[in-house]
């Protein structure tokens, strides 16, 4: 008799290792040549992973790499959208007043109703419209996959999230080429290009790197006001599962307590929340948030891979120009509310330091 047999417990852990692995491998070795062509060669992580992944998408008919695939596209992805809270304190949060917090929330309240809105205009689903608002408002593809764990699904959502996810990342990096010039040409001061890039800029590396173009404190400034939309993922998440939870007969994740629909506030995020308000407290260590913050990029660029994996290229294109017109259709409509705040502020407006 197998002595593992004895704990079933431990017996299926075993099962399902020996199930996931050949995918999930698969998977880990994508993100470590994404990581090297990033350190190496420069450009976008999340881009070079969702690439690599598109052109190993014969692998997901492979029965043995299937299982694997899908693991890290679900388990592996919400561990890491959990983990992004070790990088957020409710500190950074209020330490630039209500200004920049309030505009933050008008601007993923205001993004993703333009999105539902221009799909329908442009015979798109409202699903897509708002996945892509949320991309683009909150915190590009980390936010795209975040949303993408609580979306019904299907085939269609499925390229849907690829397709925002290479949009966002597209628009993330000419962002960051152009929103510094931008922030020069309008004399901005420090204080507000980092509330500028910060609040404009789709993913949080772009933001790093577009401050880094001005000067270090527009540089900080910059990632704190990023991290402020990052902790605003919980609540539209939660209302976004809501919102599909209501919907009758739509597929979504089996484990759910509810057949056909997700629980109303799904364990990643309270996960997220408490790591959020764990470090606010002190409880996480610096070297302990760096390695979580190192962890949960990892997990995401896996989950990007598999994703990528799961996708035909040729049914991406077949979706044509109308989702990429949608995204930035949405980018510009965020640059402009930031701008609109900053000039109604003024230089000398309560957020400046």
């Amino acid at each position: 008799m197998n002595p593992f047999m004895r704990w079933p417990a431990l017996h299926g852990g075993l099962e399902r290792l020996r199930v996931v692995w050949p995918g999930a491998a698969v998977a880990g070795l994508v993100m470590l040549s994404a990581t090297f062509m990033a350190e190496h060669h420069g450009g976008p992580l999340l881009l070079y992973a969702l690439l690599m992944g598109l052109a190993l998408n014969f692998l997901h008919e492979d029965g043995r790499c299937r299982p694997g695939i899908e693991f890290c596209t679900r388990t592996v992805l919400r561990a890491g959208v959990a983990l992004l809270g070790a990088r957020i304190t409710l500190g950074q949060v209020g330490g630039l007043g209500l200004g920049p917090f309030c505009v933050a929330v008008a601007g993923i309240a205001t993004t993703l109703w333009l999105g539902a809105w221009l799909a329908g205009r442009m015979h798109l689903t409202r699903d897509l419209g708002l996945l892509s608002g949320a991309a683009v408002s909150i915190c590009g593809a980390s936010a795209a996959l975040a949303v993408s764990a609580v979306m019904p699904r299907s085939e269609e959502n499925e390229r849907s999230v690829l397709l925002t996810v290479v949009g966002v990342t597209g628009f993330s990096t000419l962002a960051m080429v152009f929103y510094p010039p931008l922030a020069l040409l309008l004399q901005l001061p420090d204080v507000a290009a980092g509330i500028l890039l910060g609040g404009t800029i789709h993913d949080v590396a772009q933001v790093v790197g577009a401050g880094s173009m001005i000067s270090p404190a527009a540089a900080d400034v910059a990632i704190i006001v990023k991290l402020l939309r990052v902790l605003l993922l919980v609540p539209v998440v939660a209302l976004l599962a809501l919102y599909w939870r209501g919907r009758p007969g739509v597929a979504t994740d089996a484990a759910s307590p509810v057949p056909g629909r997700p629980p109303l506030v799904p364990l990643f995020l309270l996960a997220f929340m408490g790591l959020v308000l764990l470090n606010s407290a002190g409880g996480v260590p610096a070297a302990a948030g760096r390695l979580l913050g190192d962890l949960s990029r990892v997990c995401l660029v896996v989950a990007l891979a598999a994703l990528g994996m799961k996708t035909s290229l040729a049914r991406l294109v077949a979706l044509g120009w109308r989702p990429v017109a949608l995204m930035l259709a949405e980018t510009l409509w965020l640059l402009a509310l930031f701008l609109g705040y900053l000039w109604l502020a003024g230089a000398g407006g309560p957020w400046a330091h």
